[in-house]
């Protein structure tokens, strides 16, 4: 079957993507570890010893990017719907965040334990219908903000991947309720044409 114009773009775009040819040579699963080494790199939020949640993990380059930075005195605890290969020194649950047994398992996984960062990449699946996936996408990230409120310490930062839309006013004040400060942050990595943007939730009041 002949390819469409855009899958073409796609593809075109992809072979030629600086962060994907630097992913594989640095032994990551997917480019987006450089968003967050860009973000942890203005606002060192993860240091040695940093225990970290990682929600929306698979592939799994989020995870490999916190474990090698955590080291050994710090613990990375992941979630996703989809499967995941096992990442050296991260703790992996599949399944769908939305399902309360499911979140409930994950809590189990931790152990009691407060954590010092929570980080989310997750996004819904898309179903071509803007108002759809940004009502979806904004669901998780309530979702995650509920986590965050849950089982952050106090002074814990959230990093959360948003879509701008209509909702997205309401979640900005949401975070602001919850966190000393809010910054947003629109890493090099992340492709110009993308709506996406990370909010960073500093110090959790």
């Amino acid at each position: 079957m002949a390819r469409s114009k855009s899958s073409n773009a796609w593809l075109a775009e992809h072979v030629n993507d600086h962060y994907v040819h630097m992913a594989k040579k640095d032994g990551y699963r997917a480019r987006a570890a450089y968003k967050l080494l860009e973000i942890n790199e203005k606002d060192k939020l993860i240091r040695p010893g940093t225990i970290v949640a990682d929600l929306g993990s698979a592939p799994g380059s989020w995870s490999q990017v916190a474990a090698r930075l955590v080291g050994g005195q710090g613990r990375v605890f992941a979630l996703d719907i989809l499967p995941m290969d096992p990442v050296h020194g991260v703790d992996f649950i599949q399944g769908d965040f939305r399902e309360d047994d499911v979140l409930d398992a994950f809590v189990e996984l931790l152990g009691g334990r407060e954590l010092d960062l929570v980080i989310s990449d997750m996004a819904p699946n898309i179903s071509g219908t803007s108002s759809i996936d940004q009502a979806r996408s904004y669901h998780l990230n309530e979702l995650a903000l509920d986590f965050a409120r849950d089982h952050l310490k106090p002074g814990g930062h959230f990093l959360v991947k948003v879509f701008q839309g209509s909702d997205f006013q309401s979640f900005l004040k949401a975070m602001r309720e919850l966190f000393g400060e809010v910054v947003s942050r629109k890493p090099k990595a992340s492709r110009d044409r993308s709506n996406e943007i990370y909010l960073l939730g500093k110090g959790r009041r």
